[in-house]
């Protein structure tokens, strides 16, 4: 078509309404011109305001798991207790401790005193001189047996469930009473009153009290109830340990929400929302892996921090491993759910790799389709409104998937990889029962496109 020389009319809502005004050819490019500069400065615009909030979510991803795992094991003792229970059964931590407690006891044994007891007993009785000399020389055998001795005692028990349900049951009170001191709860026997820590007997004198009365001493039931308290000790930073539990319960909750609202806005904001969340996807996975190669470099400065006499290594690398395994577990689950979200965000754009798999996809389910169409299994209206209505099931579908993650208590990487296949499944089951709406003729013919 040959350009126009003639006047243009103006745009609608530009100039005076009713005026009748026309534009040139000059003034409609200008016009056009200055429309497109100020698209491209409002997309600009828009990719800055998602690059800088990309950059903070990416930034505060790995603080934020720290955060959540360390408000996790500070703040919930069932938590805690469920972190510190396999150190009972460890065998390199077994070892240490049975080996503690062997020093301990047989250093309460006086070997030496008890050989001179046995050499003055052997001459009081006029043995011969050759059996007191060799009583003088008992000390280290004695000592060697009293150590085997105790030591197969003590072994016994630290291997056996006593001693981890011991373990357990001494962790898990003292966890909840420092808990309930810093958090300023009144249930536990520990508490904390301004800049005191004090000591609640009233149980203890409860329970004495209904002894004595059991006991026949009926004036103890006017024991007063007063003064059931004992202040143990007065610690001026007790304060400022109670604002740091607020303060790391507040991070702990809050931070990882604010760092996945970032991230959605950034791919809101973003004029290209697929890409975006593509992008976000892998700088969040990168954040991840770079977390993961962080807590083995702490392991190895933890280790090398340790000396062998205090602790041998392969204790230290058990007690740090089994502190840390919650937090790297919940590290690879992002880096996981980070992976499928990438995968899925590419296998839903334009690229060559992504076209070829969504119609590899639509070919088998149109085939899975047209066989239950055979076997005189259509789905008739229901299926056609699936197929009509096919980015809103696939949305639902996906949306449940997420929020059954957003549910699962500490979701694990099975847990993610479970999920995502259940939601592979209910979605290739939709298509095909989409397709099998459609006759054989019809479905030969090629299924609708994917949104």
């Amino acid at each position: 078509m040959a350009p126009t020389d003639g006047p243009v009319p103006s745009p609608s809502g530009e100039g005076n309404e009713g005026s009748g005004r026309f534009l040139s050819s000059e003034e409609h490019a200008e016009y056009e011109r200055l429309r497109r500069h100020a698209g491209v400065r409002h997309s600009r615009l828009r990719y800055s305001g998602a690059g800088v909030l990309l950059v903070l979510a990416l930034l505060l991803a790995p603080l934020s798991v720290v955060a959540a795992w360390v408000d996790d094991q500070v703040s919930d003792t069932g938590r805690y207790v469920q972190t510190v229970a396999p150190l009972a059964s460890d065998p390199a931590v077994q070892d240490v401790v049975t080996d503690r407690l062997t020093d301990r006891v047989v250093a309460q044994v006086d070997v030496d005193a008890v050989t001179e007891a046995l050499t003055r007993t052997l001459a009081d009785a006029g043995a011969p001189p050759r059996v007191v000399e060799a009583s003088e020389s008992l000390a280290g055998p004695l000592r060697s047996a009293v150590r085997d001795v105790v030591d197969r005692t003590i072994s016994r028990v630290v291997t056996s469930d006593v001693f981890a349900q011991a373990w357990e049951g001494a962790n898990m009170r003292a966890h909840a009473a420092v808990v309930s001191m810093l958090t300023g709860e009144r249930e536990g026997a520990l508490r904390a009153e301004g800049d005191t820590v004090q000591l609640d007997i009233g149980q203890v004198v409860d329970e004495v009290r209904q002894r004595l009365v059991d006991a026949g001493f009926d004036k103890a039931a006017a024991i007063p109830d007063t003064d059931r308290t004992i202040t143990l000790f007065q610690a001026e930073e007790l304060g400022k340990a109670k604002d740091a539990m607020r303060l790391l319960d507040t991070m702990g909750t809050w931070l990882p929400v604010l760092t996945v609202a970032l991230a959605a806005l950034a791919v809101w904001t973003a004029p290209r929302h697929r890409r975006m969340l593509l992008v976000t996807a892998v700088g969040v996975g990168v954040m991840m892996v770079l977390l993961l190669v962080a807590l083995a470099l702490m392991r190895r400065i933890y280790l090398d921090a340790v000396p062998s006499a205090t602790l041998p290594p392969d204790a230290a690398a058990a007690i740090y491993d089994t502190f840390v395994r919650f937090l790297r577990d919940s590290t690879r689950t992002l880096l996981v759910v980070a992976v499928i979200i990438a995968l899925a965000a590419y296998l839903y754009g334009p690229g060559r790799g992504a076209r070829a798999v969504r119609r590899l996809a639509r070919r088998g389910t149109s085939a899975a389709g047209r066989g239950l169409s055979r076997a005189g299994l259509r789905t008739g209206s229901a299926g056609l409104a699936l197929a009509e209505h096919r980015s809103w099931t696939s949305g639902i579908v996906i949306g449940a998937g997420v929020l059954a993650l957003v549910l699962w208590n500490h979701p694990t990487v099975g847990a993610v990889a479970l999920v995502a296949g259940l939601v592979v499944v209910v979605l290739i089951v939709l298509e095909t029962l989409a397709a099998a709406a459609r006759g054989p003729d019809m479905a030969r013919t090629g299924p609708a496109p994917v949104p």
